[in-house]
């Protein structure tokens, strides 16, 4: 261990610290334990959801790995919230302020204690970035690791997942399945432990952060419920110890080529749209400049490759069987789409690690050849106009329609619109549009996936375009398009939309734009006032510190 760094041995040094050093001493720590680094296990262990209720195990195994490197580790939790079980309710506007909950909770304990490093483990969509942006923050050596995905159900030889009970809900209520297949396809979708398993928010942002390399080389496609795991979690605890060693901060990690690594990575799976929020998100906690420009420069030049849920057929678990998230970023490097140079978490460069892992399994077919991909560009588009003038992001993978041009059909909230999809009162070439639900006019700005999947089963997908200044789940797909900004709250133009006015969704041209004049815009903002915030609690406190969308929805935008 290097003389010149500082452990807990130094902080808690000197006679007027015997009290702090008594009270190590009842959770453990020895005379010699005083001359070991402080690691912390920040564990999203919780029983409120499958994503998550696995964890403390990973955590007692990335605890043996500390120690056997030689560390003190200390297990210590924070919050989850089950977007699932949140959506299409109330409570998903808890969902993206638990990801402040979680950083803020994490920076607290490991600032509070005095934690040398850190081994972050999270599973739901909000765990990962919450992670990140702590570990961005607290500027001690740290590891992220993926809780990993669920397996897939099945039913009548069908593989199933959250979002076909979604969808299904869309087909019952079209007369399309009865009671009992809807109940069948219910029970059957989650058959255990572990995060959704398409390439939705919670595997795309895994993705990511191994991308980023600030996991260990596969912890983003290995099974929840596998050995592969468990190892994986172990040699975490023994990582962090490495870097304590090297002298490796996240900030050596966190570069700008580095998000450009987790952006390239997301474009070519068809990842979420939620990764343009959080990496933003965590970018800004670092200190690093990326926009929206960002990624619509390399949407224009990563192809989306990967034949992926909810567009596509397969899970991460079958991803995993043919090489996994190293395999696809060995193939992206050799075809020139990564900096190879970027500094990891395990001491190597990308280029290294991916040095030492397996190409794609020969005849594998989830991940196409560059020579004939989905589309030769990324699927998540930012898109601009009168009626977002700061952008908004689409996800155009499995969208034949590029635009689409209809009257607003407008509502202030999700219950409403669901209420008209499910009465047949939203037709094909309506513009569905669902404002008020932003950072900060929800507030929350909970997703959208249940009307989303719901206009899906009943066959309006391509057909109905739905709109929102709030989110969508990454198990959305369909022509939608969200993170409209400035919302509605803010002023922006979304807010004084009215029925019937012609809206135009295109993809190509990166447009976004409602039909009517500068002058007709500015004459109705003359009668227009901002509903009052909320005013209580988590989502007061939310409401009145989040940052607009384009920049990641952060709750400490005040700097300057």
């Amino acid at each position: 261990m290097s003389k010149d760094l500082r452990i807990k041995s130094h902080v808690f040094d000197g006679s007027q610290r015997a009290p702090n050093r008594a009270m190590l001493r009842a959770v453990g720590l020895t005379d010699d334990g005083f001359k070991q680094p402080m690691i912390g296990i920040a564990s999203t262990w919780s029983e409120v959801t499958p994503c998550n209720i696995h964890l403390h195990g990973l955590a007692e195994k990335a605890k043996t790995g500390v120690k056997t490197a030689g560390g003190f580790p200390m297990i210590f939790n924070t919050i989850t919230v089950a977007d699932g079980i949140s959506m299409g309710t109330e409570g998903m506007r808890y969902s993206l302020p638990s990801r402040e909950v979680i950083a803020d909770s994490i920076e607290t304990v490991v600032g509070a204690e005095n934690l040398d490093g850190y081994v972050a483990i999270g599973g739901c969509d909000k765990n990962i970035p919450g992670c990140m942006i702590a570990i961005a923050r607290t500027e001690v050596p740290a590891v992220f690791v993926y809780g990993g995905s669920i397996a897939p159900g099945y039913r009548n030889g069908q593989k199933l997942d959250i979002v076909s009970v979604f969808e299904g809900v869309g087909k019952h209520n079209n007369g399309e399945i009865s009671d009992k297949e809807l109940h069948g396809i219910e029970c059957a979708a989650c058959p255990g432990a572990g995060s959704c398993g398409g390439m939705y928010t919670a595997n795309t942002m895994a993705s990511a952060v191994e991308a980023m390399g600030m996991s260990l080389p596969g912890s983003s496609s290995n099974p929840a419920e596998s050995k592969e795991k468990h190892e994986d979690v172990e040699a975490a605890g023994e990582a962090v110890y490495n870097l304590l060693e090297k002298g490796i901060y996240p900030k050596d990690i966190m570069t700008k080529e580095a998000f450009e690594n987790a952006i390239t990575v997301v474009m070519a799976l068809g990842g979420s749209t939620n990764a343009v929020l959080h990496l933003l998100a965590i970018a800004y906690s670092i200190d690093v400049d990326l926009t929206l420009d960002d990624f619509d420069r390399l949407q224009k030049k990563v192809p989306h490759l990967a034949d992926l849920k909810p567009s596509g057929k397969y899970v991460m678990e079958d991803l995993y069987k043919v090489g996994g998230i190293p395999a696809v970023m060995k193939l992206l490097l050799e075809n020139g789409y990564l900096h190879g140079d970027c500094l990891t978490v395990t001491g190597k460069t990308v280029a290294e690690n991916l040095a030492e892992a397996d190409d794609l399994a020969e005849g594998q077919d989830i991940i196409r050849p560059f020579d004939n991909p989905y589309r030769a560009d990324g699927p998540l588009v930012i898109l601009k106009g009168n009626l977002a003038p700061n952008g908004a992001v689409a996800k155009v993978s499995g969208v034949k329609v590029k635009r689409h041009t209809g009257p607003a059909r407008v509502f202030d909230t999700e219950k409403e619109a669901t209420k008209a999809v499910m009465n047949n009162e939203i037709k094909k070439g309506d513009v569905l549009v669902l404002r008020q639900l932003g950072p900060k006019g929800a507030p929350g700005m909970p997703e959208m996936l249940s009307i989303s999947a719901i206009l899906v089963g009943k066959g309006l997908g391509q057909d109905v375009a739905l709109l929102t200044d709030g989110r969508f789940s990454g198990g959305t797909h369909g022509l939608v398009v969200g993170h409209i900004a400035p919302e509605a709250q803010d002023g922006g133009p979304i807010a004084i939309l009215k029925e019937g006015d012609i809206v135009t969704i295109d993809s190509d041209t990166q447009e976004l734009t409602v039909d009517i004049s500068d002058e007709e815009i500015a004459r109705r903002f003359e009668t227009w006032q901002a509903p009052p915030l909320h005013q209580k609690g988590v989502l007061g406190k939310y409401a009145h510190n989040v940052s607009c969308a384009s920049i990641g929805a952060v709750t400490d935008n005040f700097r300057d």
